[in-house]
């Protein structure tokens, strides 16, 4: 019995060890019927320009200089005609839009929205915005005596726009695939105190917002018919040492795509100090304005420090600057701008 079975085991082990072998020559021949795989090469990241931290403080300062610019002054035409000239020295196609609207008390206020066109012939376009105006008013400024004088805007306002003139500096010598447009709007900070109410519509029929009427009428009167870019990015407060630019709602419900690529390219960089990962509640802003009026998407880099909240998104507040006299060159660092500025670049040039 034992030899036997000894036999029978291996007629099986035979048995088995020939299917193996037909399997493994079917499996073979299966491999040379498939088509070779081949796997894309990824594209290059193409090499942006270096942002200049120390060019851009200095157009901060340019801005400060003039003094506060509050639509209607003198310091707000000179710096106005000073930053035109500048676009059109780094060879942009520069234009702008006048007109007169009426702020939160019923006073007419006279708007100046600053348009600047790099390769305007392309067709395929992203717009940069930031607003140039500073508030009138200090009106949460802790000395009572101040708040009714008008604010440098150092960081609300002016640093804004100062990457984007750097940013104007560079295309200047080297330019991306795309065409790009930066937008400098007028009279965003011209919204009513908060002890102040009153309908926008009653004064600007259709403007659903005392703030950013720049902004509202450049979405009624695009400086180009049928402008139709692919996305738009925001500037506003990106000039101080303690900015945290954190996921807005707004931003996200839109273009969570846009700011998830320009967070995550912010990280890469060594930036992601700045670009805070957390959503926060929307900013009623420039972006805003174009969201509510257009299929525009425009995401907001703002600086908002979170408040925790009790359930959902956190709620946030802005700067002790914010306002106030507080809101001066002091207050402006290399860094963030740097930081904000070659993000930009990346994105831009790699899109």
């Amino acid at each position: 019995m034992v030899g036997r079975r000894n036999t029978l085991g291996w007629v099986i082990l035979a048995g088995c060890l020939t299917i193996l072998v037909a399997c493994s020559e079917q499996s073979c021949n299966a491999d040379k019927k498939k088509p070779p795989t081949t796997t894309q090469p990824s594209k290059p990241l193409v090499k942006a320009p270096d942002f200049s931290a120390d060019s851009a403080f200095a157009f901060v300062k340019r801005q400060v200089d003039f003094g506060p610019r509050v639509p209607g002054s003198k310091a707000h035409q000179l710096c106005g005609d000073w930053m035109m000239a500048k676009l059109k020295a780094y060879g942009a196609a520069v234009m702008e839009q006048k007109t007169t609207l009426y702020r939160f008390d019923g006073a007419n206020v006279p708007v100046r929205n600053i348009i600047a066109s790099f390769q305007p012939e392309k067709t395929n376009r992203i717009f940069l915005c930031a607003h140039w105006d500073s508030r009138p008013f200090g009106d949460k400024d802790p000395d009572e005596s101040k708040q009714s004088q008008a604010i440098d805007g150092a960081n609300d306002g002016a640093s804004g726009a100062a990457v984007l003139l750097e940013i104007a500096r560079l295309l200047a010598t080297q330019t991306p695939e795309i065409g790009i447009d930066l937008i400098f709007f007028d009279t965003e900070d011209m919204g009513s105190p908060e002890s102040f109410s009153q309908a926008a519509e009653q004064l600007n029929p259709g403007y659903s917002l005392t703030w950013c009427l720049g902004s509202q009428y450049w979405i009624r009167n695009p400086h180009k018919a049928g402008y139709k870019p692919k996305y738009g990015i925001l500037l506003d407060m990106v000039g101080s040492k303690e900015a945290r630019f954190n996921k807005e709602k707004f931003s996200m419900e839109r273009g969570e795509a846009i700011v998830n690529k320009i967070w995550s390219r912010a990280a890469q960089l060594g930036y992601g100090g700045y670009f805070d990962q957390r959503e926060v509640q929307g900013v009623v802003d420039d972006h805003f304005a174009i969201m509510e009026k257009s299929s525009i998407n425009c995401i907001d880099i703002i600086d908002t420090r979170p408040r925790v909240a009790a359930m959902g998104l956190p709620d946030y507040a802005f700067g002790p600057f914010h306002h106030t006299h507080q809101d001066n060159l002091s207050g402006i660092h290399p860094e963030p701008l740097k930081a904000v500025g070659q993000t930009l670049l990346e994105v831009l040039f790699n899109e």
